[in-house]
């Protein structure tokens, strides 16, 4: 009887929380809507420092692979900050290529992405929920890049790369940022923002047909940024929209997923159509028991009205596909090929 869910419920619904929440019925309101809710995220965010104009670009790695070569790069993405990335390269391609930027979420890293095993060795099969779907898609003719995400695989803190080696520092690095007034997730955005600025410069790489995809918390990471650079021409976030109250306030998630005082102003659907007019895809398993259906339900329906309101209804499209908390791929892929003119 002294259980505080009814306080919470509470707070939750109260008339001054989620003031951004979208009701716009036109499109002006929808620029007005948009602008002011894009400057409180970002502020929520912690802020959005502008990435070292020189990434530094340093190859560490060159490998031939099937149909494709995979390089590893170091990037400089802030003083004292430095990131790995993949870069897939189809090797029958000609002229400059579409590129999609490739976030991986909980795991190890972004070799589950290419195909490698924890040590870097290659995967025979593919147990792992993200499917190789960097491999697919360079495999399809994208470009693909694939930043390391902080707080896994090789960018976890130095000692829990001893003690702490089969999980990631996702905790005490959010804790760490959030007792300064940043949050991981800021931080993650802003080093994708990075990748996406290196995908830029690459001579094979076409700057106008750039794309992202992510899976679970990569969706976090690739939503957000989609939102947020308008460089990103179409976003496929897999496995992650939702409400974030059917989702992250409704079990144990990872504290890379809080975003304090968000609340105040918006709820997960209104910050991922910030996106809008730019194009969208949603994949969602429709056994996902992290990210459940009946939130995603909801968050499409207001991602709907966010792109009515924006004159770009036809921008925005799903697949609730019959699996679990996993890469499908199977509408997602050839929609992107679609949206960055793969075949032109």
């Amino acid at each position: 009887m002294w259980n505080p869910d009814a306080f919470l419920e509470k707070l939750y619904n109260a008339a001054d929380t989620q003031r951004l929440s979208f009701q716009a019925g036109s499109r002006d309101e929808w620029l007005d809507w948009r602008a002011e809710l894009r400057s409180k995220f970002i502020e929520t965010l912690g802020g959005l420092e502008e990435t070292t104009a020189d990434l530094a670009p340093r190859l560490l790695e060159r490998v031939e692979c099937d149909g494709y070569v995979r390089e590893r790069i170091e990037l400089t993405t802030a003083d004292s900050l430095t990131m790995p990335v993949y870069v897939l390269l189809p090797k029958s391609a000609k002229g400059k290529l579409p590129a999609v930027v490739a976030c991986h979420g909980h795991g190890y890293g972004s070799k589950s992405v290419v195909g490698l095993l924890p040590d870097g060795s290659e995967a025979a099969d593919d147990p792992n929920v993200h499917r190789k779907f960097g491999v697919a898609l360079v495999k399809r003719g994208f470009a693909v890049i694939v930043p390391e995400l902080l707080g896994f695989g090789e960018r976890k803190l130095e000692n829990e790369t001893i003690v702490n080696r089969d999980t990631n520092s996702c905790f005490p690095i959010g804790v760490f940022l959030m007792m300064l007034g940043k949050t991981i997730a800021g931080i993650r955005i802003q080093e994708t923002m990075a990748a996406v600025s290196y995908a830029a410069s690459r001579e094979e790489i076409d700057a106008s047909r750039i794309g992202i995809f992510g899976l679970s918390g990569g969706g976090l990471v690739a939503a957000f940024t989609a939102a947020l650079d308008e460089r990103i021409r179409a976003a496929v976030v897999s496995c992650y929209t939702n409400t974030f109250y059917d989702s992250i306030l409704h079990r144990r998630h990872c504290i890379d997923n809080y975003i304090p005082g968000i609340l105040r102003h918006a709820e997960m659907p209104d910050l991922i159509g910030l996106t809008a007019p730019r194009a969208l895809f949603i994949e969602a398993g429709q056994k996902d028991e992290l990210f459940p259906l009946c939130g995603t339900e909801k968050a499409l329906a207001t991602l709907k009205r966010i792109y009515a309101a924006a004159g770009v209804p036809e921008q925005l499209d799903s697949h609730l596909f019959p699996g679990g908390h996993e890469v499908c791929g199977e509408q997602s892929y050839a929609w992107l090929e679609r949206q960055l003119g793969l075949h032109d």
